[in-house]
């Protein structure tokens, strides 16, 4: 397996023996296959929740090993469902979407409110779903950074979602009223005894100065994801850090430092344990998105992705348009790709 994982890394394949030196991994809360007992059982959520969370840790094949895989496809309302599906139209029907996370071995599966309930009576029992609560629709125009609730908890939960989603645009006009959506929607879903996911991204045209994209800041992002922990998100899903120094750069909110000198340096693997540590030394679990779909090298960016984020302490990939954006054998074989990292001993967290 890791001979495989070295051949798609390439030029990359120093990124298996770099030692962090940042933050040491003896400092995090690592996944593993008693995360819930060691770790998360710590926390104020009820059984109910716990045994949500339970199942989506023991299905697929990661089951068991503390790490998960996800296949979120809500790109149809965020991104239009041309541009979305044009590339393969079998997944504008729901089922195909559902059938390639059961296929991909994935933990669980994230889509709308309309296509989880569409095939609800088949699949929720067969797979842990988790509803996305919030979108950004783009019929307005000019189009602006806003998400909004096109569903509620109480349906998700009467559909048999064992997990909500949701994103906030923090730094855009309107996150202070999501965020008092997303934290209200989250008390919800856990009396109800789902668990929760945020999408924690940024978005405001001021993060992109001098030609960087600070939307992919380890600074910013990694605060992005403090403010999600605080709101009892119990996964955060988070772009992969690029680079750093936001903060500084946009000159704005208050930083220090040591979070460039000492404690993420420009390496993709400090950068991203950053992350991990403002989820409460990794307490809650910290999944990285798998980016848009660039062709031919998909399968390569996606194992680099992952071997970055299991090496920095996080739990795992949400990896979407990289595998429905082609046919559904070779979605699975992608989608196996990403999770043979996690099930290699080999990759071992830096």
């Amino acid at each position: 397996m890791i001979k495989k994982i070295e051949q798609l890394l390439g030029k990359n394949t120093n990124l298996l023996n770099y030692q962090a030196k940042g933050i040491d991994k003896s400092r995090l809360h690592l996944p593993g296959p008693d995360f819930m007992d060691r770790v998360f059982s710590q926390t104020d959520r009820t059984p109910v929740v716990m045994r949500s969370l339970n199942w989506l840790f023991n299905t697929g094949r990661l089951s068991g090993s503390g790490y998960v895989s996800i296949l979120p496809v809500d790109q149809g309302i965020e991104h239009t469902g041309g541009a979305s599906f044009a590339p393969n139209p079998d997944y504008f029907d729901p089922a195909k979407i559902v059938e390639l996370a059961i296929e991909g071995g994935c933990n669980g599966v994230v889509s709308t409110y309309g296509a989880l309930g569409a095939v609800a009576r088949k699949y929720a029992h067969k797979i842990p779903f988790i509803m996305k609560l919030n979108h950004n629709e783009l019929l307005t125009y000019p189009s602006k950074f806003d998400q909004i609730m096109f569903s509620n908890v109480e349906n998700a939960f009467n559909m048999g979602a064992v997990g909500v989603g949701a994103t906030i645009y923090f730094g855009s006009d309107n996150a202070m009223r999501q965020l008092e959506e997303v934290t209200e929607a989250f008390t919800a879903a856990h009396e109800l005894g789902m668990f929760t996911v945020l999408w924690c991204y940024l978005r405001n045209s001021a993060f992109k100065k001098d030609g960087k994209d600070y939307h992919v800041a380890a600074d910013m992002t990694g605060q992005a994801n403090h403010l999600g922990v605080t709101v009892e998100a119990d996964i955060i899903k988070q772009k992969l850090p690029e680079n750093n120094g936001g903060f500084n750069d946009i000159g704005f909110a208050k930083t220090h430092p040591k979070v460039y000198d000492e404690l993420a340096t420009d390496h993709p693997i400090e950068l991203t344990r950053y992350q991990v540590a403002n989820c409460y030394m990794g307490r809650i679990a910290l999944i990285n998105s798998g980016g848009a779909s660039s062709g031919a090298t998909d399968l390569a960016e996606a194992v680099r992705t992952a071997v970055i984020n299991k090496r920095a302490g996080g739990t795992g990939l949400i990896s979407g348009r990289k595998a429905f954006q082609r046919p559904m054998k070779e979605g699975v074989e992608l989608l196996n790709a990403i999770q043979d990292v996690y099930l290699c001993d080999d990759v071992t967290v830096a």
